[in-house]
């Protein structure tokens, strides 16, 4: 049995395709709410929090649609293909209202550019669960892991691209100067990389005929399967496998409470408590981000070696080990170290090693027609997280100290450890035989 590496790389476009556009519509939305259309922060954070908002219910909902679909072309992609058109299509008066708002700025402009942002946000909800659902449908239970690791590592060169674009479109010197940033053609050179990174996946993934190799599988390896048939005839879920999914839910939930809120307000605390400037807190974020990357790959490989949940209980120990160094490097006052580098290094690998297997977790404890429904599943409450964590930890920073931010994002990993104990369903690895062993089958 071996990952078809390939193939899941082509099907990891439609990820590189839904992190690049992310990646714009964090560091764009918020300066055309501000700048163009002259709104306050609480306002604009409201509404740049909507997307997390909506994804409570759309991605679940979509996730579980799709599990549904008879369409010729397979569960997923008709929501993958006409989900990325109509965002494309309707994203692209984003900046052209930003446009005709910083000519004349008119009440009925700014309605105009939250509605049109709103059907965005929509469009993008509609396929997001099918779109990463779509790897599991095709790939053995016990190489999810490895095939997720790869998904993700296509997502962070979605991103590194877009960075990019950018860094070309909007130099300082093509932007110093100007009164007024027009951000079309980032949003037209965008868009054509969504539309030919969907194109890549129609052309090259038949999933229709993928979808019988699996069944084929599945139909030869009933050891895989968790699920149990119920006195109607329908599958459902043992009681056992119902608790381990509840708590590796709640695990997921905790761990993106602290990682989520050390992301969120690490430049802001780097420069109150270490005084750090603005540069050097980016610096090491992009070391975090970087040592992320760069442990996709082997986070797979060693949760097929070990299994995911040690994996994810290695991750979870580097991380919240970080959080609690992080604690104690404020409480004896020391300021900015390049020792900090290291730290942020290993604060990436173990959100790697927890990131790259919790998916795979979840959708190993159900039937393969309930994949995208799973898959939204685990998508709500780690949203659920990002929505609560940046105000929770907001206001503990603001009414009772900086400090309490690292403390409570090591109380949240910690926690997320203690649930894990719980969790006895959804581990898989794949022990590679040596020597005579190797003849067996």
């Amino acid at each position: 049995m071996k990952l078809k590496v390939k193939r899941t790389i082509l099907i990891g476009f439609a990820f590189f395709s839904i992190c690049a556009f992310w990646q714009m519509y964090n560091s764009v939305i918020p300066l055309m709410l501000t700048n163009t259309l002259h709104l306050d922060e609480t306002v604009s954070g409201a509404l740049m929090a909507l997307d997390n908002v909506l994804a409570l219910f759309l991605l679940p909902f979509f996730g579980a649609l799709s599990d549904k679909c008879t369409h010729p072309w397979g569960k997923r992609m008709p929501f993958l293909v006409f989900g990325t058109v109509a965002a494309v299509g309707l994203m692209i008066f984003l900046p052209i209202i930003d446009n005709s708002a910083a000519e004349q700025l008119q009440p009925w402009k700014i309605y105009a550019f939250v509605g049109v942002l709103l059907l965005v946000l929509v469009a993008m909800g509609t396929y997001r669960s099918p779109a990463v659902a779509l790897m599991p449908d095709v790939t053995p239970k016990p190489l999810r892991s490895k095939g997720n690791a790869i998904i993700n590592l296509m997502g962070a060169c979605g991103g590194i691209v877009y960075l990019l674009i950018t860094a070309f479109l909007y130099s300082k010197s093509r932007v110093t100067g100007l009164t007024h940033v027009d951000y079309l053609p980032l949003f037209l050179v965008v868009g054509a990389i969504m539309i030919a990174s969907v194109a890549i996946v129609f052309i090259t993934i038949k999933e229709p005929k993928l979808e019988q190799e699996f069944s084929a599988y599945e139909a030869n390896h009933p050891e895989d399967s968790l699920s149990e048939t119920d006195a109607s005839g329908r599958e459902v879920l043992p009681v056992p496998v119902k608790r381990s999914l509840v708590f590796l839910l709640f695990s997921i939930a905790l761990w993106f409470l602290g990682y989520n809120a050390m992301e969120t307000w690490f430049t802001t605390y780097a420069q109150a408590e270490w005084g750090m400037s603005l540069g050097e807190a980016s610096q090491c974020l992009i070391v975090c981000t970087v040592g992320a990357i760069l442990s996709f790959i082997p986070a797979g490989q060693i949760a097929g070696r070990i299994g995911r949940k040690r994996t994810i209980l290695t991750g979870i120990l580097l991380l919240g080990g970080g959080f609690a160094f992080f604690v104690v490097w404020t409480l004896m006052g020391w300021g900015f170290s390049p020792a900090l580098y290291a730290v942020m290094v290993i604060l990436g690998i173990g959100w790697a090693f927890i990131n790259v297997n919790s998916l795979p977790m979840v959708v190993e404890m159900c039937k393969g027609s309930d994949v995208g429904k799973f898959t939204g599943y685990y998508y709500t409450f780690s949203m659920a997280s990002q929505t609560i964590t940046p105000i929770v930890a907001g206001w503990l920073m603001g009414h009772i100290s900086y400090e309490a931010l690292f403390i409570y994002s090591t109380l949240a990993v910690g926690a997320s450890f203690i649930t894990m104990q719980f969790v006895h369903h959804g581990d898989s690895c794949t022990v590679v035989k040596r020597g005579l062993e190797a003849f067996d089958e």
